[in-house]
């Protein structure tokens, strides 16, 4: 579907509740409200009509459905084990991931043309401004259930997550220090990309440039760089052998 058409009201309104409801599984009552969903920054900048609102709505309400699905899933389980799998279950890498999955890539209306969106992750932050779509259309009880059967069971399986190391920086910082590396982060460069700042990290190994991230922000940034040295260095966890860098 063209969402540029469509928002030039060449789409009718049934046309677009169609294409939403393949994706949702259920009718959509206020349309205006996944149209904001689906919408990114870098095509509307007033923060009424682009998803960044209802992304903030959203990560807050699917924090909380996943914090009630682990709390009764795992009933002996401590709160940092619970704190850990939350944290597993929603990073931006596996929402992104599913997000494409689901099919919101082809849906979500955003500037193709800026290079720096190719490596950000967009279609998770559209899929939590979903979310917050379905909460304010149908409500707490309705999204829970859309969460559970539309993105935990399908594509969140939990015996691999228990398994899965995410801290990409903390292996890599284990690693350094079991070999006697020097472990920094460096900030190289910091630019505007449509409005928001977009970071360059580097991650630095004895004073070396060994792996670079991007994000528009310094946290995930870096956190990709330390993703791409475990890659490039072969770690599997912090007992590895060095390798000669």
């Amino acid at each position: 579907m063209d969402f540029l058409k469509f928002f030039s009201g060449k789409y009718t309104g049934t046309s677009f509740k169609k294409e939403l409801k393949n994706i949702l599984g259920f009718k959509p009552d206020n349309i205006s409200l996944y149209q904001t969903a689906l919408t990114h920054r870098s095509i509307r900048e007033t923060p009424d009509e682009n998803n960044e609102r209802l992304e903030y709505l959203g990560d807050a309400i699917l924090s909380a459905l996943v914090a009630d699905y682990l709390f009764k899933r795992y009933p002996y389980k401590e709160e940092g084990f619970l704190t850990e799998m939350r944290s597993k279950m929603v990073n931006r890498q596996q929402l992104n991931e599913i997000a494409v999955r689901m099919g919101l890539k082809k849906v979500t209306l955003y500037n193709k043309m800026d290079g720096a969106l190719k490596v950000s992750q967009i279609f998770g932050n559209t899929l939590e401004a979903l979310v917050g779509a379905i909460y304010l259309d149908h409500g707490y009880k309705k999204t829970n259930k859309w969460v559970l059967e539309c993105i935990i069971l399908p594509h969140m399986f939990m015996d691999d997550l228990e398994n899965l190391e995410i801290n990409h920086k903390n292996k890599l910082y284990g690693w350094a220090n079991k070999n006697g590396k020097v472990l920094e982060f460096e900030t190289l460069n910091e630019r505007l990309e449509n409005g928001r700042r977009l970071f360059t990290v580097a991650a630095m190994l004895d004073g070396k440039n060994i792996a670079e991230g991007k994000a528009f922000n310094k946290k995930d940034a870096s956190q990709l760089a330390a993703q791409v040295a475990v890659d490039k260095l072969g770690i599997v966890n912090a007992d590895s052998i060095a390798e000669n860098y």
